[in-house]
């Protein structure tokens, strides 16, 4: 029964590919094959603004009330912060990560601390860490109510798990333009943006935690008179009370993520505003010092909230916890009483960060200027040779304007020779050797150019076998939307961006990730630079792509590759790592090389954890479109970005949902494979 399902799979993909072929070779008699007609397209965006903008104009009077009172704790949050003089803060900061992180990391905190000060970027910090201490209550208690409310009623968990992979992949700058409608232009639109892409995190981890409480202590509950109330307060909140907070930590940074975002339409005068001006004027030092700011930030409260999900053995257990917090609570108010005693004082050392930062853009540019001719022909050899051939496909690159050469018939032998070959050294294998003929074709017209009927047949197909009907409804929609709306191009040039930035990733990744676990020395190496990496806001990945590669769809590439190449690697070393001893003994004993045990025996039984990074890898790549759309990309994140720039809802919420619904796709597909 099994080889028959296989067969008939392999019988259609061959189906499949003489259709893409035929398509392929009717083109460019059939225009409308090549390009989905204007004709059929319909206004969607404009239809959407018909019904959301009288929606939000409906609102905009209760939102900017509402804005007006998120704003005054706001400002009382910030102007607090601001009060307590910074050595009192850093010290209190040095306390807790001494008592949660140990005195190594207790050190890094003052030590960053002192950085902040010292390149004047203290008074912004303050704003920052206001945003994201206002932001973090509200996200943790919707998340862990509707977390609960999953749990509780199992019914609901399908529904609530589409509903927050809609907010997890939906953009961000998506978010903004409702939020600026209805609430205005400030830190309210901002923080409550930050406050809707932090939920996810605190649901999912509030589903999982109550869902994997030992039976056994459920049991004992019962049998001692607990009512459903009770058992849920006194057995299974505590059982699960440290994955509840592994959804703190991940809620945390998820609503630093969101600070340059905020910054966009905040009003603020926070690290956020600060990074994105100077990117905006080019000034590499500021931009550079104000970065790390948000490094080192993002690293802290990461470091301290994973220590307090994970109770970390590293922590110095100097005083009883009440008497450390009794401690916090005396030198708190001992800073306050000495500001009010001495209103006049100020430790902030002027003018340190202005003149810093403009010395090291200064040598930033010389740098610039000695390495452009290296990365200069990096970027072309790459544009050339890789990513302009994946748009337009070798066909239109064999030209003088783009490889020097023109196309002639006897290269277009070679390649099919090249492809067809290929694809018989693979026949024992049917599906490797179809996708390398699919690839082949791809590769010969450009993603750009290929027909979008090809697109969908193999979108619809992959769907079928791998989830069944309701993926395929899902793609379905996904597609009629995506061309109706006159976004495919768009949507094109998404899909071959994340492709090649996926591509990069698992290769580069996955090599990485396969020598740090062969190497203990490489993995105590990596895992500190990974931790770095993931920690890291989105817009700070831009700052040093800019700086080497100028504004372009390359300097987009590599942010996205940046950001996106930390899930291949900690995914496979922890799957190759978690390989039974007993197995790999068996194959060493059989004789088994090194090279035959990683290939044979390892990577195959890793293969779950692999294809999950690969899952995360399309997911963070894909989150990453609209903020690549700042260094000038042409895809999907350009028309959220465009649609931001225009306060156009119905433009953002189409192609904000034609994002979304490209990476729940991909999810969906790679989850179930």
């Amino acid at each position: 029964m099994m080889s028959r399902l296989r067969l008939s799979g392999t019988a259609l993909w061959s189906l499949a590919l003489f259709v893409c072929l035929a398509l392929v070779l009717l083109a460019p008699l059939l225009p409308w094959i090549a390009a989905f007609p204007r004709d059929l397209q319909l206004p969607l965006a404009d239809w959407a603004n018909l019904v959301l903008n009288p929606v939000f104009s409906t609102l905009q009077p209760l939102g900017r009330g509402f804005a007006s009172g998120i704003d005054i704790p706001l400002r009382w949050l910030r102007d607090f912060l601001l009060f307590v003089p910074w050595p009192a803060f850093a010290f209190l900061l040095f306390l807790v990560a001494l008592r949660m992180a140990g005195p190594g990391f207790a050190v890094f905190a003052m030590v960053t601390q002192i950085y902040i000060v010292a390149v004047g970027y203290w008074p912004q910090t303050m704003n920052t860490f206001a945003i994201v201490l206002l932001s973090l209550p509200p996200a943790i208690l919707i998340g862990f109510a509707l977390g609960a409310a999953g749990h509780r009623w199992p019914r609901l968990e399908g529904p609530l798990t589409a509903l927050l992979d809609l907010m997890q992949t939906f953009p961000a700058f998506a978010y903004l333009i409702p939020l600026l409608i209805v609430f205005g232009f400030g830190p309210a639109a901002g923080m409550i943006a930050s406050v809707i892409f932090a939920i996810p995190p605190m649901a999912r981890n509030t589903i999982v935690g109550l869902r994997e409480v030992p039976v056994v202590t459920l049991e004992a509950a019962v049998m001692s008179g607990a009512t459903p109330t009770q058992l849920f307060w006194t057995a299974k909140l505590p059982a699960a009370a440290r994955q509840l907070l592994v959804g703190v930590n991940q809620t945390t940074m998820a609503s630093l993520s969101m600070v340059i975002i905020v910054a966009i339409i905040g009003g603020f005068n926070d690290i956020g505003w600060e990074v994105l001006s100077a990117m905006r004027s080019a000034e590499l030092g500021r931009s550079l010092l104000a970065g790390v700011v948000i490094v080192a930030l993002a690293v802290t409260l990461d470091r301290i909230t994973r220590a307090l999900a994970t109770g970390s053995p590293n922590g110095v257990q100097l005083l009883p916890d009440r008497a450390l917090a009794a401690v916090l609570g005396v030198v708190l108010c001992l800073a306050v009483v000495l500001r009010l005693a001495l209103p006049g004082l100020d430790l902030l050392p002027p003018g340190v960060g202005f003149a810093t930062a403009k010395a090291l853009d200064a040598q930033l540019l010389d740098f610039v200027r000695w390495s452009d001719p290296v990365f200069s022909a990096l970027r072309d050899a790459l544009n050339y040779g890789v990513i302009l051939p994946l748009r337009i496909g070798f066909a239109a690159s064999a030209s003088p304007m783009v490889w020097g050469f023109t196309l002639q018939p006897w290269m277009i032998a070679v390649y099919c020779i090249a492809i067809a070959g290929t694809a018989l050294l693979l026949f024992r294998r049917p599906a490797w050797a179809l996708l390398a003929l699919f690839a082949g074709l791809v590769c010969y017209t450009g993603l750009a150019q290929f027909p979008w009927p090809c697109v969908v047949i193999i979108a619809l197909l992959g769907a079928a076998q791998v989830r069944g009907l309701g993926l395929v409804a899902v793609v379905l929609i996904a597609t009629l939307m995506i061309l109706l709306s006159g976004m495919w191009q768009p949507f094109v040039q998404s899909l071959y961006l994340t492709a090649i930035a996926v591509s990069i990733c698992v290769v580069i990744g996955g090599m990485i990730g396969i020598a740090a676990a062969e190497n203990d020395r490489v993995s105590r190496i990596v895992r500190p630079i990974s931790d770095t990496l993931q920690t890291l806001p989105q817009f700070v990945f831009l700052i040093p792509a800019l700086m080497l590669f100028r504004v372009g769809e390359f300097t987009a590439l590599i942010a996205i590759v940046l950001y996106a190449i930390v899930p291949p690697i900690r995914y496979v070393e922890h799957g190759l790592r978690g390989v039974p001893g007993h197995l790999t003994e068996a194959a060493v004993q059989m004789g088994a090389n090194r090279w035959q045990l990683l290939r044979d025996v390892k990577l195959p039984l890793a293969g779950p954890a692999i294809r999950l990074g690969i899952n995360q890898t399309i997911m963070y790549a894909i989150s990453m479109l609209v903020i690549a759309a700042l260094v000038g990309t042409r895809d999907l994140g350009q028309q959220v970005y465009v649609a931001l720039g225009n306060a156009n809802s119905g433009l953002g919420f189409v192609s904000g949902l034609s994002i979304a619904l490209l990476a729940i796709i991909a999810d969906r597909m790679l989850r179930k494979s």
